[in-house]
């Protein structure tokens, strides 16, 4: 019969080990589930997207972050019909890019249509985030341009969370910039609400700023519930290159998941691939698989 010394002297053999495993292995097992932001293989999407899926599921990818939305499709391919062939590859998307310039930049009723549009797309594309992916040069120019920003992305948030999705904006380099002792980073994380908007940390664009993400992760904790995982060249810091064939350390940010608050992970890679755009995104997933999760 189990006593309660018992069960105390199979505790203090257990704890050990599971002090032991990284954060993100005692994450739930549906964030081990390796995604790619499918921006990768743009110039592939451009000529067959259904063929280029194909490939991404046979690679072994589950999850795809998309991009390219207008008119009611992806790639040509109507919302509904673009996300029963994913159903039908096993892929699922958590995510998607989506610009809604005219509801950032204007006042016009037409930006909340545009919103709404955007928001239905994620949700029959049964995404549980919507994220901003880029500003325009011009309209991030100053700290007060980063306060309009953060105000049109509070509203968006909450429209986000009616319909029982999320908000996240996903950064570059450029939001690290010095503004007279701020960044636009510091105004987006200090004005806007931390719960109606979350962030998709690019963590090529972190290092290429000169910032440790771990040090991101631990000053935002839980609010970074996606990454995008993108290596370094070694030669030309300004390229990409195959996840773990660079110079940013994966394996110590995979290890800081828990303090992120990550649910979900991509793979991007927009240039120097090795020897093509397939064989690269098979490097990047063996090396995860293998070294990482």
């Amino acid at each position: 019969m189990s006593t309660r010394r018992t069960f105390l002297k199979q505790a203090s053999l257990l704890t050990p080990a599971v002090m032991l495993v990284p954060d993100f292995l005692m994450a739930e097992k549906k964030n081990r589930s390796v995604g790619i932001q499918l921006y990768t293989l743009r110039e592939l999407v451009a000529k067959d997207p259904r063929a280029v899926l194909q490939q991404v599921a046979a690679a072994g990818y589950k999850e795809v972050e998309l991009y390219g939305f207008g008119g009611g499709k992806f790639f040509g391919i109507p919302v509904a019909e673009f996300s029963s062939y994913m159903n039908g590859l096993g892929l699922s998307v958590p995510s998607g890019h989506y610009m809604p310039v005219k509801f950032l930049f204007s006042d016009e009723d037409a930006g909340k249509a545009e919103l709404d549009e955007h928001i239905q797309a994620a949700l029959t594309m049964k995404s549980n985030f919507l994220t901003i992916p880029w500003l325009p040069p011009d309209k991030r120019s100053s700290l007060d341009d980063y306060k309009k920003i953060s105000a049109k992305l509070n509203v968006a948030g909450e429209a986000c969370k009616k319909a029982g999705i999320q908000l996240a904006y996903h950064n570059h380099d450029f939001e690290f910039a010095n503004h007279g002792g701020q960044t636009g980073f510091d105004v987006m994380t200090s004005s806007t609400d931390a719960d109606l908007v979350k962030w998709e940390l690019d963590l090529y664009w972190v290092v290429f700023a000169g910032l440790d993400p771990v040090q991101i992760f631990s000053n935002l904790k839980g609010r970074v519930p996606m990454w995008h995982v993108k290596d370094m060249d070694k030669a030309n810091r300004a390229q990409n290159t195959e996840i773990g064939n660079g110079t940013i350390d994966w394996k110590r940010i995979f290890k800081a998941a828990k303090t992120s608050g990550m649910k979900h992970f991509f793979v991007e890679q927009e240039n120097n691939y090795v020897p093509d755009h397939l064989e690269s995104v098979k490097r990047s997933i063996g090396y995860i698989k293998g070294s990482l999760i």
